[in-house]
């Protein structure tokens, strides 16, 4: 097992179209799950299905370590997201000026495979590692994350690397994730005689208007890695015809959260909020409904025994040894909440993760490979 190894298993896995079945189209994990065990199998590694779904399970392989009542857990999703604007074919992976292109291959097939070569390699060269290593390759990442709740179901560990596509840095803090739907209600009424109604559009534009407002208090905080929260009204629906008064509007909002913040106090903030408009208002009548997706923040000490072995082992290899953030959520932060010290580390670039031309830097996936087998050897 070497370098080359690991783009081959990459070009096999984007070759499978593995699109979250929650999308339209979408098959599933189902024959992406069955290649993974397949590859451990043959090795003569022990590997076995967890249920999520019917038909979507979890795959986990383990590699007995000297010492077995300590575990590290490497973590990558078999799902991606949809083909739908793709400007390239999605399950052709093609290798061009140094780079691997497919759906999946930044996002996060690239990391998974590296994940995967690098246990192999170890069994194959009889490398006992300290630790037991259980590699988890999860399903529903790119929808609900059941896959990573169902794995961390009385899950213990010592530590966890989460393969997303970070460049190959160590990130011990991301952003969670609240999207919700604020709902105005009004009076339906011919358009002829608007005064008889009550229109729910002018009054949502009132609600958005104040979130705007609200919104640049967001900046007063600054996290030192991730910098201030962030928020996004990204769907707006309402109205039934033009010569109607519209009787209902809706929006969909993404509040990215920092450290410290919880879905409760951030909704009760945006209660509170509607509450005054109301005042202002009288017949203005909003309503929140119950959260969409949650998921709150990651942050691994820099102190702690994952985080510092990261650290030296990246500016080991050459690269940059300085422990990051990022805006986006991964399944990490469901493992840190198990207790369990979490990093997100991959290749590639968030920027090529769902794109119309998605793709991956060979070199990035060589040393992700590398520093994995390193990680695993050397934590005790």
């Amino acid at each position: 097992m070497n370098p080359s190894s690991v783009i081959e298993t990459l070009a096999e896995l984007v070759r499978i179209n593995s699109v979250n079945s929650s999308y339209e189209g979408g098959p599933g994990e189902r024959e992406i799950a069955s290649w993974i065990k397949r590859f451990f199998e043959q090795r003569g590694i022990e590997v076995w299905e967890q249920e999520v779904f019917p038909g979507r399970p979890n795959i986990i392989a383990r590699l007995p370590g000297r010492d077995g009542s300590r575990r590290v857990i490497l973590e990558a999703h078999t799902d991606t997201v949809s083909v739908q604007g793709m400007s390239i074919p999605p399950f052709e992976p093609r290798v061009e000026a140094g780079k691997i292109f497919g759906r999946g291959s930044c996002d996060t097939k690239a990391g998974l495979a590296a994940m995967m070569c690098a246990v192999a390699s170890l069994h194959e060269d009889r490398i006992q590692p300290p630790c037991d290593v259980w590699l988890a390759a999860v399903v529903d990442e790119e929808f609900s994350y059941r896959g990573v709740v169902t794995l961390c179901e009385g899950l213990t560990g010592q530590a966890a690397l989460v393969a997303e596509p970070t460049g190959l840095r160590a990130v011990i803090a991301s952003k969670g994730v609240l999207r919700w739907r604020i709902v105005v209600r009004g009076r339906a009424a011919h358009s002829g005689k608007p005064h008889l109604g009550v229109n729910a559009i002018n009054h949502m534009a009132r609600v958005i208007l104040a979130l705007e407002e609200d919104h640049r208090n967001l900046a007063a905080r600054v996290h030192p890695l991730l910098g201030p929260a962030t928020v996004n009204v990204g769907v707006v629906q309402g109205g039934v015809q033009v010569n109607f008064v519209p009787d209902r509007c809706s929006i969909e909002i993404d509040r990215r959260l920092l450290p410290g913040e919880t879905v409760e106090t951030v909704l009760a903030h945006y209660q509170k909020l509607l509450e005054g408009l109301k005042v202002q208002h009288p017949t203005l009548d909003a309503f929140m409904e119950r959260p969409m997706l949650t998921d709150e923040a990651l942050e691994t000490p820099a102190d702690s025994a994952p985080a510092q072995l990261a650290s030296m082992l990246l500016k080991e290899m050459g690269l940059d040894g300085a422990l990051g953030g990022v805006p986006f959520g991964s399944d990490a932060s469901k493992l840190s909440r198990q207790g369990i010290p979490s990093l997100v580390f991959g290749p590639g670039s968030i920027d090529q993760a769902h794109a119309a031309v998605e793709f991956v830097e060979l070199a990035q996936v060589e040393r992700a490979f590398e520093f994995y087998r390193n990680f695993i050897v050397r934590f005790v």
